[in-house]
Formats: structure tokens, C-alpha cells, sequence
């Protein structure tokens, strides 16, 4: 197992008419679509108010402007924290049910119109030749059952350069795990993002991709937190027992056949590497155990 503190410098933690829309899009009507679906259901919501938000808001982001490398956007799909000076996001977070699951197909990727005016909206055509991965935060197939759920996770702030083997290897493994457990039954509160600086694709290793004027981070590492709520459970049955899933994984090549399994580290882990207060919500003694087990079903 990889001493993911002696990689990243540890850091102190915080602690304490949508169809209209979409028809202007089918029909070729990019900026009119585009449009149309910003108005309706992706523009940036200040409340915090969200399920997606039920566990916390771990970088204490919020929606204002000012607050350009830590801006709250909340949707009816997910929350995320978006970083203008790297041009991703810090993290983006859901709930997983099977509610959410459906077989509707991919959506193309588009600049996110949401962003306030005048900062950079990033492209599909920013990844073009960098060899790495469009890669989800909040992945397409957990978003799939309305059309307007599955065109809210292409829009460029849920993405971020991944390295393919990272994408589509123990990465996607966990996806689908997570998945899995939702047909079951099971409920999930999800996080995920990026962390550190510098990973490698099939191009060789890159801290940036992209135009040289709007650079996009390449992060070292990804990382994911999973609480998994029992079948009727529900968020105030979280005690000591309740599974939390925790990865980071090397944003690199050569991974592709490793099981996710093998990634597995403690909240902890990840709160120190990213300055985060992951479970904030939680009585203190129960978040506390939490985040410092790994699990190990």
C-alpha cells in the first residue's frame, strides 16, 4: 500500500423547459440548447440545502464569485466545488440510488454555461491529443435514467484529465461496485476529486493540458469516499457500523488490471492530503471512527 502522506504534504484539516432544451441540442442548436438547459436546471443554486450536500460541504465552498478556486454549484444532479485557477473541480459530490439508474445513452461533452461571465469555460477539445481520459467525477452511468440528468454529468466542471488505465481500469472497477449496491438496495453518499499535481498518460507525464492562457490541472492522484447506507436505511441510522468506502489511486499508467480494492485507505488519509473535513455532519465521536477505518469487505 502506497504512504500517500509522504507523496502529498499533509495539511492541517478544517474539522470543525429542460426538454425543449434538449430538443434545441438533438436538432444541431448548440448555444440555444445549451441555453436552454442552463435556465432550467444547471445554473448554480447559493443554498446548500441539497441531499447531495447531506453529509457536509467539506471545503466550505460557496457560490460566489469571489470565491472563484472554491465555488459552490449545486445542481438537482450533484454538488461540486470548482477551482477556476485549475480549471477542474476540487471535488463533486452525490447520492446513489437505483432511482438514478437507467440505460438512457451518452451525452456529448459541452462547456459548462453556468460558469459566472468571464471565466474560461473548458472544451471537449482541451483533452484532444493530451492522452488522457474525459474522466467523470460523478460518472455518466450513475446519472442515466432522464435526459436531463445524464447531460448534467457531461458538462466540463465534472471532468478532469485521467489517465486512461486510471479511467478505465480500478476506477471504473469501483464505479461499478458502487453500482451494484445501489440495484441492491443500498443508498450512497459519494465524493470524489483530484489531488496533487502531475500524472501520466499515453503521452508521457503532464501537469497541465490544454491552451497554454487556460492550462488545465492534471492531477497526481483520485480519490473517492463512499458511505453505504442498508437497504431502509436512512441518513440518521449512520453509526459506527455503517460501511464508508475510501480509495486514492495514482493518476498513471500500468494500473488498468489492479482490483480497486487494492486502493483502499482511510478518510483520514484523504483529509490530510487535502486539507478537507469529510462527514462533518456526524456526531463527533461517530465521525471520527469512521474516517479512521478502512474497509475491508
Amino acid at each position: 500500500m502506497l504512504n500517500w502522506n509522504t507523496i502529498f504534504k499533509p495539511r492541517k484539516r478544517l474539522k470543525r423547459a429542460v426538454s425543449a432544451g434538449l430538443g434545441l441540442l438533438l436538432a444541431g442548436s448548440l448555444a440555444a440548447g445549451c441555453a436552454q438547459l442552463a435556465a432550467h436546471v444547471l445554473l448554480p443554486d447559493p443554498t446548500i440545502d441539497s441531499v447531495h450536500l447531506a453529509l457536509g460541504n467539506p471545503s466550505e465552498a460557496t457560490a460566489e464569485t469571489r470565491n472563484e478556486n472554491n465555488y459552490l454549484i449545486v445542481r438537482p444532479q450533484y454538488a461540486l466545488s470548482y477551482n477556476r485557477g485549475k480549471n477542474i473541480a476540487n471535488w463533486v459530490s452525490w447520492q446513489l440510488d437505483a432511482s438514478w439508474l437507467g440505460r438512457l445513452p451518452r451525452s456529448p461533452f459541452m462547456p459548462d454555461p453556468s460558469l459566472p461571465q468571464g471565466w474560461y469555460r473548458v472544451t471537449t477539445n482541451d483533452y484532444t491529443g493530451s492522452g488522457f481520459d474525459r474522466g467523470h467525477l460523478l460518472p455518466a452511468a450513475d446519472r442515466n435514467a432522464r435526459p436531463e440528468d445524464s447531460q448534467s454529468v457531461f458538462w466540463m466542471t465534472n471532468i478532469i484529465p485521467q489517465s486512461p488505465d486510471n479511467n478505465q481500469g480500478p476506477w471504473e472497477g469501483l464505479e461499478s461496485y458502487c453500482r451494484t449496491l445501489a440495484r441492491r438496495g443500498h443508498t450512497l453518499y459519494i465524493i470524489a476529486g483530484g489531488a496533487g499535481e502531475g500524472g501520466t498518460a499515453r503521452n508521457g507525464p503532464r501537469n497541465t493540458i490544454g491552451r497554454s492562457s487556460n492550462p488545465i490541472s492534471v492531477p497526481a492522484a483520485t480519490w473517492k469516499i463512499a458511505v453505504v447506507l442498508n437497504p431502509g436505511q436512512t441518513l440518521e441510522d449512520i453509526g459506527t457500523d455503517t460501511r464508508v468506502i475510501t480509495v486514492i489511486m495514482p493518476n498513471d499508467m500500468g494500473i488498468k488490471d489492479n482490483n480497486w480494492r487494492d486502493y483502499r485507505e482511510s478518510v483520514d488519509t484523504i483529509e490530510n492530503i487535502t486539507g478537507y473535513d469529510f462527514l462533518s455532519v456526524l456526531p463527533d465521536e461517530i465521525e471520527e471512527f469512521l474516517e479512521a477505518k478502512i474497509d475491508s469487505r
